[in-house]
């Protein structure tokens, strides 16, 4: 970060002689570099309290205050003053009757690349500032660091090194986010602080979050949350860089139809009930985003999660592989002969199609050990199955359960490293406690000593470790395909509502390339040669529409070599981009995103039920001729799903394709730059 001229002082003088400011306009606003974002942060005076006789009536009594801030966007507000603060064990809130003492700006610049995610370089410009907070009785300190970025706010609680405080023991957080009228909100609703992350986004007004009794008060909101403020603009509402800390979820407390706001809590220890966090000072608390847009596609584009976020800890990448992986867990393990058999020959004929497919990867799922995650059992010999796919050019990752990877992982690690292991997949993590947020940071470093990629699954939501430990190349923390295992869960419309909302966190492994495609109606839910929901088309979108460089092929093999020509567009995808742009999209209903590999496009548009006629601009590919590759609903598509209408065609920038997407369809296309 370099430093500026407009460095501005609130207050030179010490703490103990700024009295004086108490009362005064003490404003200290934070705008993006293209001026149509800010954040103010200012104190307030609160309500009298009652043990504090005679205030109003005494002038040489300086009014309590507390902390805010508030969030403008196109010169509406998007937050209205929101209280802010911590409380620490056996001490006053932090952030309550004190004084912004002095206020430093910036200027900065991300520039930084990222081996895998929606963008291949990444260079934004953000205005900064650093807060001085002290308390009134000139006791306690605080600083607030916050950035403007152009599309988002973020603001962190630092607690430096004081003679008033030992050590840091948090027991909530007081962040606020209050609303300046009702809003629609897509809110991931989770029962407890233990769970994977993995549940329908619900579409509700933030009225009926209110704590009235109903079913939305015994729930967690997970982040990030998306809302719809109307006139105003869409906000999404999460977290970062959380190293050292708990993760945090939202609750509206209000008891009144009326009640409009969230406040924070702070997922709490599982070894101490009274305090949450614990540390030495000083103390950073991760990062509280709010990403603003006037069109929620935006949010598919946004590089917030991983720009605020330390660089990159692994000296040397080159052994860092992304790509896409048979998997026999989804179809039932089965094998060449449809039959189900967890066996290493199973497991070899998964990494013989691997390989003829052009895949990277073939992933062993659970059932190749018991607890003791060091012995392979009887059925599947995994250093065998290593050495078979080494030899034809595949790699291998393992399923592993998380429980049994924080016990052994000191003895676990090497010994993958040894039987020659790419990459693990560590399931059933179910915490985000203090220890739980520890962990991933540890399972990442220490695999890294080892050369071991990692996939989350039953985890709490990304944000944005990839960047700092580049091998870890997925999460789960998504209501994935797999729920077509058992049920209707997993459908078009939610699927239509994970970009805008799980994925601005980044990193999402829904696990897709359901070939046995189902209508609404003609949909069973089964666990051997399962079905999925939504057109051919719509699947092979998913391709392009969801971010991860971790990609299952989740069905069985035979399903995709006896359907070559829409095979071909899972080949031929990448996992990895250069560039991503949202061409539109709205939340449950349709979307449409293109991405860059290379001189490539490619496109995915997925839409819910409801079929859509759209026509696409193609401004965003560069000059030159293109052949495009086009996968679309067949016109018969909304009875018979699995069929697609294949063509080749010659395009450029400016043109405008059009298509039909059946319900639950798509369009999945390729553009290959001419030579």
């Amino acid at each position: 970060m370099k430093q500026t001229k407009l460095t501005i002082l609130i207050a030179t003088c010490a703490i103990g002689s700024c009295l004086s400011l108490w009362g005064q306009d003490n404003d200290v606003a934070l705008r993006s570099p293209d001026g149509k974002l800010d954040i103010t942060f200012r104190t307030i005076e609160t309500p009298v309290r009652p043990n504090v006789p005679n205030r109003d009536n005494n002038p040489d009594i300086p009014p309590l205050t507390k902390l805010v801030y508030e969030v403008n966007f196109n010169g509406k507000q998007l937050l209205e003053p929101s209280a802010m603060g911590l409380e620490l064990e056996n001490n006053r809130y932090l952030g309550e009757n004190v004084m912004i003492a002095k206020a430093s700006f910036s200027e900065g610049e991300d520039n930084y690349t990222l081996l895998h995610g929606r963008t291949k370089a990444v260079s934004e410009k953000y205005n900064a500032v650093l807060l001085e907070v002290a308390e009134r009785t000139g006791r306690r300190k605080m600083h607030v660091e916050a950035r403007a970025y152009n599309d988002a706010v973020a603001f962190r609680y630092v607690v430096p090194e004081q003679t008033a405080l030992i050590d840091y023991r948090l027991k909530n957080e007081k962040t606020e986010y209050r609303l300046p009228k009702d809003a629609t909100a897509y809110a991931l609703m989770l029962p407890n602080h233990r769970s994977g992350y993995e549940s329908e986004f619900l579409k509700i007004p933030v009225s009926g979050l209110s704590n009235q009794g109903g079913v939305a008060s015994y729930f967690l909101i997970g982040m990030p949350l998306v809302l719809d403020v109307a006139g105003v603009g869409w906000m999404a509402i999460t977290e970062t860089d959380l190293e050292g800390n708990s993760a945090t979820y939202l609750r509206n407390p209000t008891g009144s139809w009326a009640g409009h706001w969230f406040e924070t809590v702070v997922s709490p220890s599982w070894r101490d009930s009274e305090v949450a966090v614990t540390g030495s000072l000083p103390h950073k608390t991760a990062w509280r985003v709010i990403i603003a847009a006037s069109d929620p596609a935006r949010f598919i584009e946004t590089n917030a999660m991983t720009g605020l976020n330390p660089e990159s800890r692994i000296s040397d990448t080159s052994w860092i592989t992304t790509g896409k992986s048979s998997w026999d867990w989804w179809n039932g393990s089965l094998n060449r002969d449809g039959e189900r058999a967890y066996t290493t020959e199973t497991m070899k004929y998964y990494v013989d199609f691997a390989a003829e497919s052009g895949f990277e990867f073939m992933t062993i799922d659970a059932g190749w050990s018991g607890s003791d995650i060091t012995v392979c059992r009887d059925n599947v010999n995994v250093p065998e199955v290593v050495k078979y796919a080494r030899e034809k050019g595949v790699k291998v990752i393992i399923w592993l359960g998380g429980t049994n990877v924080w016990n052994q992982m000191d003895r676990a690690f090497p010994l993958y490293e040894e039987w020659g292991v790419a990459g693990m997949k560590i399931d059933f993590i179910l915490r985000d406690d203090q220890a739980g947020i520890d962990f991933y940071y540890r399972v990442a470093e220490k695999a890294a000593k080892h050369k071991l990629l990692v996939d989350f699954h039953g985890a709490t939501k990304p944000w944005g470790l990839q960047r700092t430990y580049p091998n870890v190349i997925g999460y789960e923390c998504v209501l994935g395909m797999e729920n077509s295992l058992v049920g209707v869960r997993d459908n078009p419309e939610n699927r239509l509502i994970y970009p805008f909302t799980r994925m601005i966190a980044g990193l999402m492994d829904f696990t897709p390339g359901a070939f046995d495609n189902a209508t609404r109606d003609e949909f069973v839910a089964r666990n051997r040669k399962p079905m999925a929901m939504g057109t051919r088309a719509h699947h092979l979108a998913i391709y392009v529409v969801y971010e991860s460089p971790f990609q299952m092929v989740s069905d069985w093999p035979e399903n995709y070599r006896n359907q070559p020509a829409d095979f071909k567009f899972i080949r031929d995808v990448p996992v990895t981009w250069d560039k991503t742009i949202a061409l539109n999209g709205r939340p449950g209903e349709y979307v449409t995103v293109a991405r860059k590999k290379g001189d490539d496009w490619f496109l995915g548009a997925m839409t819910n039920w409801t079929p859509r006629n759209c026509e696409i601009s193609l401004d965003f590919l560069e000059s030159g001729n293109y052949e495009a590759e086009i996968y679309a609903d067949a016109p018969d598509a909304d009875k018979y799903p699995e069929k697609t209408s294949l063509k080749t065609v010659r395009v450029k920038a400016g043109d405008r394709m059009k298509a039909s997407m059946a319900p639950g369809g798509g369009l999945a296309v390729r553009f290959r730059k001419m030579k």
